[in-house]
């Protein structure tokens, strides 16, 4: 990694968080910053490899190398030694490394612009330049330390404290959040478990909250169909009914569990729900009339009648 000369496109002054749960196993990296679409050159992380975050002036070439050093056995601390050997400027860069075991390692330049600075605790790093105060990432580790939850939450609750604590001395605009599984995957499309992006937003940290709830309803429906396949019809349900309890503003969701007990034979009970979501949104009752010719729900005309008498 060459050094370049300075691009104001290239600062990524920020605050974040790289951290395995060690509950689970799994790696996560979340942040926040002023400036566009942070976590498109900020984030990197890799199922049952490690999670990497690369800010300050940016290079973000310390994403792959940190993962490709670490997929091949080498430890955060000498995987982010050999990545700033090479990087002549390494005093302009932020860098925070951990991997499948908890390894950590981390580093802050000289040149960062203060308040800069980073911390490392057992499992994770919390790390932010540019901020109002050097309270900022002491501030982050309490909170990590201190949070109860999945691994989402608790990142959350790290990056909140940032900006509770003054945060980013521009402000705020944007926030990602990747979480990966603690085992390789076989698939490249398989082991990422949260991906999110809040491009632009006046309270990206708010905004990156509402989707992580609503990606755990998802998760939920997701839980449900698999259930369903396996023929697990009550746990399906189960899932079912907390995916639409978890975001009750979305029509869809309630809708396919309706139709999954309409496929079941329980049609009195789908029709309160189906009336519901008919109201809502009257596409749905369009919908589910194209659905038996997909094989997605049986062809029955006397059942069709019945559900469609919920959208009068």
């Amino acid at each position: 990694m060459a050094d370049r000369l300075f691009a104001p496109g290239r600062l990524a002054s920020t605050y974040s968080i790289v951290a395995r749960d060690a509950d689970t196993g799994q790696l996560g990296v979340a942040v926040q910053s002023h400036w566009f679409s942070v976590g498109s050159v900020v984030c990197w992380a890799e199922a049952g490899v490690g999670a990497v975050t690369t800010q300050s002036v940016v290079e973000p070439s310390y994403g792959p190398i940190g993962l490709a050093a670490m997929r091949s056995g080498q430890r955060p601390q000498d995987a982010l030694k050999n990545a700033l050997l090479a990087d002549e400027g390494r005093e302009l860069r932020q860098v925070a490394m951990v991997d499948t075991m908890g390894g950590v390692a981390a580093h802050t330049g000289g040149r960062c612009i203060a308040a800069a600075g980073h911390h490392t605790g057992e499992g994770f790093s919390v790390q932010a330049n540019m901020m109002v105060s050097p309270e900022v990432w002491p501030a982050m580790a309490q909170a990590y330390r201190a949070a109860h939850g999945d691994l989402a939450e608790r990142l959350l609750a790290a990056l909140d404290a940032a900006e509770a604590a003054g945060g980013d001395l521009r402000g705020k605009q944007s926030a990602a959040m990747i979480i990966v599984a603690s085992k390789p995957a076989a698939n490249s499309w398989e082991g990422t478990l949260v991906d999110l992006r809040v491009e632009d937003h006046d309270e990206p940290l708010r905004e990156l909250r509402r989707l992580v709830v609503l990606q755990r309803a998802y998760t939920h429906m997701n839980h449900g169909d698999d259930y369903l396949g396996a023929g697990q019809v009550e746990e399906a349900l189960g899932e079912y009914r907390t995916a639409a309890g978890m975001a009750p503003q979305i029509a869809e969701l309630p809708f396919w569990h309706a139709v999954t007990l309409a496929d079941l034979g329980q049609v009195q009970e789908a029709i309160p729900i189906f009336e519901d979501v008919f109201r809502r949104d009257p596409n749905l009752a369009v919908l589910v009339q194209r659905l038996p010719g997909a094989g997605l729900l049986r062809d029955d005309e006397e059942m069709m009648a019945a559900i469609l008498s919920a959208s009068r």
